[in-house]
């Protein structure tokens, strides 16, 4: 009975062991316009681990944040920028290494997402991360029409709509297209493009719709905001969850034709720290996701 007894209690100390982890690490990027503090997921392990090792080594301490895109994100990580003069073109340098991708569907580039900066897919076609330059995304808000954009591939519509147009039994639909057209209603008219998908997807046999966003990620992107368009290209790992009115502080730098803000906005410090999810919950109202167990 007593043997039963502690395997039981053996048992059941393994499950609550191996469920999810009640630490996280804490990043608290120290700026010259102000302070942010984010997490770094643990499925993402070779850019969290990467990121602390820098940021333990004081390796981004004192980096500019040398490109800058209101509306889009702002970017560092380049060594270079230590010390770099007034107007010096910058964006070369860090770490020589790459970094896997590591894509995680959970992750996607929202306002204050921390993702890995990296070379164009021609000379790096399987979009491995640099080995220190780093993004936080700033993003916009997507309107109604912005998402429905997204679901549709509307190149591949006109293409499609062009051969259809080539035979006389679709010359009603032109006429009608081309006086939605000119009357000046573009609403109107993307509407109806969009409405035509079906049926030109069912003609030419020519795919021009797209999985389009989750209802979760439609709904961040529509409140948040984000960058849509970078998702599954770049590694998401990790995300800002004090400090986003940093971002747009930064983002909004005068800058010049590189991108590069006039006024230096300088890293002072990045520093890591291990806190209880409870408390970083408690001390900057992040709420975790809930995990289900299968």
């Amino acid at each position: 009975m007593n043997k039963l007894i502690t395997f039981l209690f053996s048992f059941i100390f393994l499950m609550t062991s191996c469920g999810q982890n009640k630490n996280d690490m804490v990043v608290t990027i120290k700026t010259s316009a102000g302070d942010m503090v984010a997490i770094l997921y643990d499925e993402t392990p070779k850019h969290k681990e990467n990121f602390i090792k820098l940021a333990k080594e004081h390796y981004f301490d004192s980096m500019l944040f040398h490109r800058v895109m209101q509306g889009f994100m702002i970017q560092s990580g380049d060594s270079a920028s230590k010390h770099a003069q007034p107007g010096e073109h910058l964006g070369f340098g860090g770490k020589k290494y790459t970094i896997p991708a590591e894509f995680n569907p959970k992750f996607f580039h929202e306002k204050g997402a921390l993702s890995a900066a990296r070379q164009g897919d021609q000379i790096n076609p399987t979009k491995a991360s640099s080995g220190s330059q780093f993004y936080i995304v700033q993003g916009t808000v997507l309107t109604p029409a912005d998402i429905q954009n997204m679901t549709y591939d509307m190149p591949k519509i006109m293409t499609g709509l062009r051969q259809m147009f080539e035979k006389l039994e679709y010359k009603p639909l032109l006429d009608s297209l081309n006086k939605l057209y000119y009357s000046g209603d573009m609403d109107a008219y993307q509407k109806r493009l969009f409405e035509l998908a079906p049926r030109v997807e069912k003609a030419t046999g020519m795919k021009v719709t797209r999985a389009g966003l989750s209802e979760e990620k439609k709904k961040v992107y529509s409140t948040v905001g984000g960058s849509p368009h970078l998702d599954g290209d770049y590694t998401v790992f990790g995300k800002v969850i004090k400090g986003l009115e940093v971002i747009d502080k930064i983002a909004a730098s005068p800058r010049d034709s590189l991108e590069r803000p006039l006024e230096d906005v300088r890293i002072m410090t990045v520093t890591v720290k291990e806190m209880s999810k409870k408390k970083i919950t408690k001390e900057f109202g992040y709420v975790y996701p809930v995990v289900v167990k299968k």
